[in-house]
C-alpha cells in the first residue's frame, strides 16, 4: 500500500487525495454532459456544474468528517486526515446540492437526473483511493482474490483485526500474521461504475423526470447495504446490521415512496 506519493514542502500528498481529485474531475465532466442532456446550454451547464460540484464537495467533506467524529464520539477526529464516511458526506452533500439547485432556480428532478450518474462515477473512482491506501477493506476470506494490506490505517494483521473489528480467527493464526481479506474497495468500484453506466444510458435515452436519479440512488444504496455484510466494521450496533445499512434501508424506502408517488401522479 502507498501512504505517500510525494511531498510539497510540509504537505504530504497521498493516493487517496489524488484519487479524490480525480473523482471530482470525472464527476465534473459527467455532470456537464448530463446537464446538457436535460436541456442546459453549454455555457449554463458549465456554470451550474461548477456550482453543484463545489457544493457537493464541500458538503460531502464536512458531512463525512462530522459523521466520523460522531460515530467515535471524538471531535478531535475532525482534524485528522482519516475518516470520510460516505453516508455522512452523502446526506450533507445532497442537502448542499439541493440548496444550490433551488437558489439557481434549476429544475429539481431534471437536475437530479443529471447529477446522479456523476455521483456514482465519483464514488467508484474515489474507492480506488481507499484501495491504494489500504482502508475500508473487508472481512477475512480464503477466496483466491483475497488481499492483504500490510500498511494503512489498520493493517490486516490478525491482532489488529481482532482488536479493532472483533474478527474471530482460528486459534492457530499467529497474532502478527497478515490475513487476506475481501477487497471490498474493488467490489464497490466495479458496482459503482456499472451503476454509473446504467444511469448514463438512461439519461442518454431519455426518461421522465426522476427516472434516472431514483434508480441510481436506489442502486447505490442497495450496493452499500450488500457490501456492508463483507466489510470489516466496528459499528454493528444492530445485530448483524451496521449503521450504514440502516441508512441504506431508509434511503431505499424514500426512493421507493417517491417512485410510487410519481408513478401514481403520471
Amino acid at each position: 500500500m502507498i501512504s505517500e506519493l510525494f511531498r510539497i514542502g510540509p504537505l504530504s500528498v497521498s493516493p487517496f487525495g489524488v484519487m479524490l481529485v480525480a473523482a471530482l474531475f470525472a464527476a465534473s465532466l459527467q455532470l456537464r454532459w448530463g446537464l446538457r442532456r436535460v436541456g442546459s446550454s453549454a455555457s449554463r451547464a458549465a456554470d451550474d456544474a461548477a456550482a453543484l460540484l463545489l457544493a457537493g464537495a464541500v458538503g460531502g467533506i464536512v458531512g463525512g468528517k462530522a459523521y466520523y467524529a460522531l460515530l467515535y464520539g471524538d471531535w478531535h477526529l475532525l482534524y485528522s486526515r482519516a475518516g470520510l464516511v460516505w453516508y455522512g458526506g452523502f446526506v450533507v452533500g445532497a442537502a448542499a446540492v439541493l440548496l444550490v439547485i433551488r437558489r439557481r432556480r434549476m429544475p429539481l428532478w431534471r437536475s437530479a437526473d443529471a447529477t446522479a450518474p456523476a455521483l456514482a462515477l465519483g464514488y467508484g473512482v474515489g474507492r480506488i483511493g481507499c484501495l491504494l491506501v489500504g482502508d475500508d477493506y473487508g472481512v477475512p476470506t480464503n477466496l483466491p482474490w483475497g488481499m492483504t494490506f500490510p500498511e494503512g490505517p489498520i493493517p490486516t494483521v490478525a491482532s489488529a483485526l481482532e482488536r479493532e473489528f472483533g474478527v474471530v480467527l482460528p486459534s492457530d493464526v499467529a497474532a502478527d500474521a497478515l490475513v487476506a481479506v475481501h477487497p471490498t474497495q474493488i467490489y464497490e468500484t466495479v458496482a459503482a461504475l456499472l451503476i454509473f453506466w446504467f444511469g448514463r444510458s438512461l439519461l442518454a435515452r431519455g426518461t421522465a423526470p426522476g427516472g434516472v436519479a431514483l434508480p441510481v440512488i436506489g442502486l447505490l444504496s442497495l450496493e452499500r447495504f450488500l457490501v456492508e455484510f463483507l466489510r470489516a466494521k466496528d459499528d454493528r450496533f444492530f445485530g448483524v446490521l451496521t449503521l450504514a445499512q440502516l441508512i441504506a434501508i431508509a434511503i431505499l424506502l424514500v426512493v421507493a415512496s417517491l417512485w410510487l408517488h410519481r408513478r401514481r401522479a403520471s
